[in-house]
């Protein structure tokens, strides 16, 4: 199996984004040759020692040439809305088998493929159904691919915990997601960068599912209780029926920048934790970050 001193050259699709740009980030902070795969190229980062180059991942010609000269891969691509031709089918089914095919036929070393904890081909969700395929395609066409599955991501600029602290600035009432009893691992988003560096140098990761999770397990209510704490909030928290979250997804999805989805609602639902048998961070060498490491990063 490949070293890590052979992978000098990785692309990163989805470079652009949340995860992404931390992915590239730290690949090229470890002397990797970084290149930023995304269909905007106008936000691609600016990071010393990265390039950027076009690809749609639905277009798979677009992909095998953003993958020319390169050792390996990783698909941070991902989207929790559908918008005209890109749904969830294309984007994590298609598009997800269109980088991995090409890493195949371009005979690259490696292939990380960004998924998330609770994936499953029977969920009555379509976006978590189509992930859960996603992967199947992916192992189906490159059986050597690293799934990394994390669970809810915070970092300083989050959709997630900046949210939640927004709310509180606006409204004396903060809902729950049901009784507010669904179990949260929030993973820190520059641990997941470190478990694809790790997962790239690493040959024994080949072929292997890793479930990504902080070092602290939340009620959903105590997150948003700590969110409070740090904010200097005093709010009443409300239980509110997943049907009326769903009508309100539903509403909302007609937004350019819907601030929930019906996917996130349904996410909700179940708890979002790393599986007692799951390979995790601790396997790919890497120490979770804890909530409250970051959260004084935070402008809230």
């Amino acid at each position: 199996m490949s070293s890590h001193d052979s992978i000098g050259r990785v692309a990163v699709f989805g470079g652009t984004g949340f995860l992404g740009r931390r992915i590239a980030a730290r690949l090229a902070g470890a002397g990797m040759v970084t290149r930023v795969v995304a269909r905007n190229l106008g936000v691609a980062a600016t990071i010393e020692g990265l390039t950027a180059v076009y690809a749609d991942v639905r277009d798979e010609t677009s992909v095998a040439l953003a993958l020319e000269g390169c050792d390996a891969a990783v698909n941070a691509v991902g989207r929790y809305v559908e918008k005209g031709a890109t749904t969830f089918p294309a984007v994590h089914e298609l598009g997800a088998r269109n980088v991995a095919h090409q890493a195949g036929t371009l005979s690259l070393k490696r292939l990380i493929h960004i998924s998330g904890i609770g994936v499953n081909v029977y969920s009555s969700s379509r976006y978590i159904r189509c992930r859960a395929r996603g992967e199947v395609m992916v192992r189906d066409v490159f059986p050597e691919t690293v799934i990394l599955r994390p669970s809810v991501m915070f970092a300083p600029d989050d959709r997630f915990v900046n949210a939640l602290a927004a709310m509180t600035r606006w409204t004396p009432v903060l809902p729950l997601f049901g009784s507010g009893n669904t179990r949260l691992q929030p993973v820190y988003a520059g641990d997941v960068a470190n478990a694809v560096l790790a997962a790239l140098k690493m040959p024994v990761a080949v072929g292997k599912t890793y479930e990504l999770g902080g070092p602290e397990i939340f009620i959903y209510r105590e997150l948003i209780e700590s969110i409070l704490t740090r904010v200097g909030r005093r709010r009443l928290v409300l239980p509110v029926p997943f049907q009326v979250w769903e009508l309100l997804a539903l509403l909302c999805s007609r937004l350019a920048s819907p601030p929930i989805t019906k996917a996130q609602v349904t996410l909700m639902r179940a708890d979002n934790v790393v599986a007692n048998e799951a390979l995790a961070l601790a396997d790919l060498g890497v120490t979770p970050t804890a909530l409250k490491t970051i959260l004084p990063e935070y402008r809230l």
